[in-house]
């Protein structure tokens, strides 16, 4: 039985009957270590739980109401939405699927899906489980992978170090800070360390610090209270408390306002959050893991970020080694891409050519990880034959006169630009010249996606939109 109890931000759905005093629905629901919505006949959220929305990123005030397909963006929302041919069914319906978070990250998941029906049968609504199985996944692919820790690869002397100690940081409940280059895997350090811990149930919510003005990412850390500020309507909870429970991921920490470096302090200390205009604070249960490229000790004698913070922030410090000192870890990471996109895009190559190979083992890789992944990509959907040849390779890996990225950024914003690979290379058609562009233009911003638009002379959502019809589009890159 359920009654409703009016509150001055919306209505709760209680339940009655069950104990001496009604319960509140949604409170109910967050106890639940799995992500839960329930939808009504028209597949609209009306609720979700607050795993479901460290899930996905986004809050139930914000989605109540939206199509759950627009929120989770499953391949099963597309391909074989189970509420369509429930109706009559008494069974709940359990499929492996993949959603899109709020941040595009791709997370495999466990879907079970099940009709509500009101007293006489009528077909009322639906209820939706979505379990997160990319710790499951991990483990169950470490017989492939003997050199690895979650998505992290590799068998140098300085990697085993860091495979040695990661597991006992996981199990802690210490505040970390990952250093090292641009592009050398600490996203996927940070998501390793949490899904090996206690907390790997639970959500992993990542912040890019240095993406959004100071005012918005006080709002989306910290959140906001309605009439907060112009255009603020309702409250908002922020990530901070989307964590609750999970592990915020701070990444470009370098670039936090010197103003939030002092919240974040305060945040730290005593484990409350105050949102925007509002005078009442939060408590949260957080496991905060911070990430730079910069060199924050220079920082902290520049002023530019506080001394008392690196010292909170860095308890457990990992620092990344580039590419260029793993030694033979280039071919380990060479090999494991080429048989992921060799398996993603189901092509007959066998491998590399001995002059390719000997070009990529001996590039220093100033992109690193990043740069090696995205180069073995470009090679794998261009190939057309059964061995990646140095034809295959982007452009800037023969032609030394390429390698300097000013200059070819220089150049590119004073003349149009031309791919490479339309002059190197025929092209059998339309479609396949624009996918070169597209992969080209993407190797010359480094996987930077605005950036490689802006080469094209494209708008963002129309590189992604071509990107989705190539099968480039990646939402983990």
């Amino acid at each position: 039985m359920r009654d409703h109890h009016q509150n001055p931000d919306n209505t709760i759905a209680r339940i009655s009957g069950l104990f001496d005093h009604p319960l509140a629905f949604p409170t109910l629901l967050d106890e639940i270590p799995l992500g839960v919505a329930v939808l009504n006949k028209n597949r609209q959220i009306v609720l979700l739980n607050r795993t479901l929305e460290g899930l996905t990123g986004y809050s139930r005030q914000e989605i109540k109401g939206i199509p759950c397909a627009y929120i989770l963006r499953s391949n099963v929302c597309l391909e074989n939405c189970p509420a369509l041919s429930m109706q009559d069914s008494t069974d709940a319906v359990c499929m492996e699927a993949n959603i899109i978070n709020r941040d595009r990250q791709k997370i495999p998941v466990r879907i079970t899906f099940s009709v509500i029906r009101d007293i006489d049968g009528r077909t009322v609504g639906y209820l939706e489980a979505v379990e997160d199985v990319r710790l499951l996944r991990s483990l169950n692919g470490k017989a492939d992978q003997a050199y690895a820790f979650g998505q992290v690869i590799g068998r140098s002397p300085q990697m085993e170090r860091i495979f040695r100690v990661l597991p006992v940081i996981a199990q802690s409940d210490s505040s970390v800070l990952i250093t090292g280059e641009t592009g050398t895997g600490k996203d996927f350090v940070a998501e390793a360390i949490h899904q090996g811990s206690q907390r790997g149930k639970d959500p992993f919510i990542k912040v890019n610090c240095g993406a959004l003005p100071e005012t918005l990412l006080e709002s989306e850390l910290f959140g906001h209270q309605k009439g907060a500020f112009t255009g603020a309507v309702e409250n908002k909870p922020g990530r901070f408390r989307l964590a609750h429970n999970g592990t915020l991921y701070l990444t470009e920490i370098g670039d936090l306002p010197l103003s939030l470096q002092v919240k974040l302090l305060t945040f730290l200390d005593d484990k409350v959050v105050f949102p925007l205009g509002g005078t009442k604070g939060f408590q949260v249960n957080v496991r905060v893991i911070a990430a730079t490229h910069r060199n924050l000790g220079l920082m902290v004698r520049e002023g530019r970020f506080r001394e008392d913070l690196l010292f909170r922030l860095n308890v457990v410090r990992l620092h990344l080694p580039p590419v260029r000192e793993r030694g033979d870890d280039i071919r380990l990471l060479l090999d494991h891409f080429m048989r992921s996109y060799l398996t993603r895009l189901k092509k007959p190559i066998k491998g590399f050519s001995s002059k390719a190979l000997r070009l990529l083992l001996d590039f220093t890789y100033p992109g690193n990880v990043r740069e090696l992944r995205n180069i073995v990509e470009y090679a794998v959907n261009i190939c057309e034959e059964d061995q990646i040849l140095l034809k295959h390779l982007p452009a800037y890996l023969t032609d030394p006169n390429a390698r300097d990225w000013d200059r070819e950024e220089k150049k590119e914003s004073q003349a149009p630009w031309v791919p490479e690979t339309q002059t190197r290379t025929p092209e059998k058609d339309w479609s396949t010249a624009e996918k070169s562009m597209i992969m080209d233009a993407l190797l010359k911003a480094r996987g930077r996606r605005s950036k490689a638009a802006e080469i094209l002379g494209w708008g963002r959502s129309t590189l992604w939109r071509k990107m989705k019809h190539h099968g480039l589009a990646n939402p983990d890159s």
